[in-house]
């Protein structure tokens, strides 16, 4: 049967001709597309030709066998609750807020067995740290200022740490084609087999743009890519984790990254198990906190949970700057960020026994409500009888949080009763003090 395509071009060639007295140019450059087309490279097939497919594993439907629930394997978390063995994972931010640096740093926390920001590894784990942007010396220079840092002998790190760089060991997963995607079975062989041989537990891509060459905002083909690491992630048994960029807030937004301001496609984000974004403290926060550099306080969280926890009760990071000593007669050394841990300021640490039962005394000599929002609220007792300005940001912050404590250590109670409209509202008393 005649190639349906060159029947086509017949029928174009001929309106071409007709057309060429006016516009010769263009009706050459048509028919150079024609035969591209037709005649073309391997790399711009003719569309709908018969293509011989690969073997495939035929279809069939499994059936189920009981098995005892105490038979069935646990989901292995390798580290807090995000990297989780044969599954996806993601970070994502903004540039300039740490996302490289912490990356770098919770390796090393897996490489070492420490718990570096908080987090303990179940064991030391190998990981494989591939950055597609920087070139390997930078690299280098983040890892041995967190090594200065925390203190890490580098002997622990040896045949356990793994550092590569796409300006040397280039990883694309798939790429674009004039017929759509083309997914590179030759690159997974090779992931596959690297992470087999090193026993890696942990592969970091950053950025995850920068591991495909295909439409990031192309809904089909990022699935497609995000599958293709999942492959590799169940048949290796490791953890994968993208560094991901967000996308430039809008003007007059909040200032916060969330879950919908991930860069491209939506995919992603529904392709990998656990998901979070890391945002600089805000200026209120930042008051409350009685903190100076809020460019340098970097918050965590978890994008896939219902609801983000107060700032108070969120995790957060520091960036610190660490000096490498490596200065030159011509050039000066380099100071680089290091993510570290960083607690919200515990309001309870300079609160005394006595200011305790002070706090109490005040507190039984009138009514005083639990919303936070009433003009009688408990809270500004407690401040008064501490001698704080509830006025202040810091103050009234810590003073939620002294409430909810002492409620919980039961020197107050909450009780529900009516007020002098007959309205029931939740009033606070003194319970058992100290």
């Amino acid at each position: 049967m005649d190639d349906p395509h060159a029947q086509i071009a017949e029928l174009v060639e001929g309106a071409l001709a007709a057309a060429a007295e006016q516009d010769p140019l263009r009706a050459d450059s048509l028919r150079a597309i024609m035969r591209r087309r037709i005649e073309g490279p391997a790399d711009f097939p003719p569309a709908d030709r018969d293509v011989e497919e690969p073997r495939r594993k035929p279809i069939t439907a499994s059936p189920f066998v009981w098995q005892r629930p105490s038979s069935i394997p646990p989901r292995e978390f390798l580290y807090g609750r995000h990297y989780v063995r044969k599954y996806l994972s993601a970070t994502i931010a903004p540039g300039g807020v740490g996302k490289s640096a912490l990356g770098l740093t919770e390796a090393l926390a897996m490489v070492s067995g420490k718990p570096l920001l908080g987090i303990e590894p179940p064991k030391p784990l190998s990981v494989w740290y591939w950055n597609g942007e920087d070139p390997r010396d930078e690299i280098e220079r983040r890892i041995a200022a967190a090594c200065i840092h925390y203190l890490i002998d580098p002997a622990c790190l040896d045949g356990r740490l793994f550092i590569d760089t796409g300006r040397q060991t280039e990883i694309s997963i798939a790429r674009a084609s004039p017929r759509g995607i083309i997914l590179r079975d030759d690159v997974q062989r090779d992931l596959v087999e690297t992470i087999r041989e090193n026993g890696i537990d942990v592969v970091i891509i950053d950025p995850f743009v920068s591991s495909h060459e295909v439409s990031e905002n192309d809904n089909g083909q990022i699935a497609a890519v995000c599958k293709r690491w999942a492959q590799i992630a169940d048949e290796t048994g490791c953890a994968v984790e993208f560094v991901h960029h967000a996308r430039k807030l809008a003007v007059g937004g909040n200032g916060e990254v969330t879950a919908d301001d991930a860069r491209g496609a939506s995919a992603l984000l529904a392709a990998v198990r656990s998901a979070r974004t890391l945002n600089q403290m805000s200026k209120d926060d930042a008051e409350k906190a009685k903190v100076d550099q809020a460019r340098a306080h970097v918050r965590i969280d978890d994008v896939k949970a219902n609801l983000a926890p107060p700032a108070e009760g969120a995790r957060w990071l520091k960036l610190i700057s660490i000096h490498l000593g490596n200065a030159t007669t011509d050039i000066p050394g380099d100071d680089v960020g290091v993510v570290t841990g960083w607690k919200w300021p515990d309001p309870n640490e300079d609160v005394t026994v006595e200011d305790v039962r002070a706090a109490l005394r005040r507190i039984s000599q009138g009514e005083w409500r639990h919303d936070q929002q009433a003009k009688n609220w408990v809270g500004q007792a407690m401040a008064e009888a501490l001698g704080l300005d509830i006025e202040e940001a810091s103050v009234r912050s810590a003073m939620k949080l002294l409430v909810k404590k002492w409620v919980g250590e039961g020197w107050l109670k909450i009780i529900r009763r009516q007020d002098g409209k007959r309205m029931t509202r939740e009033f606070v008393v003194p319970g058992e003090g100290p």
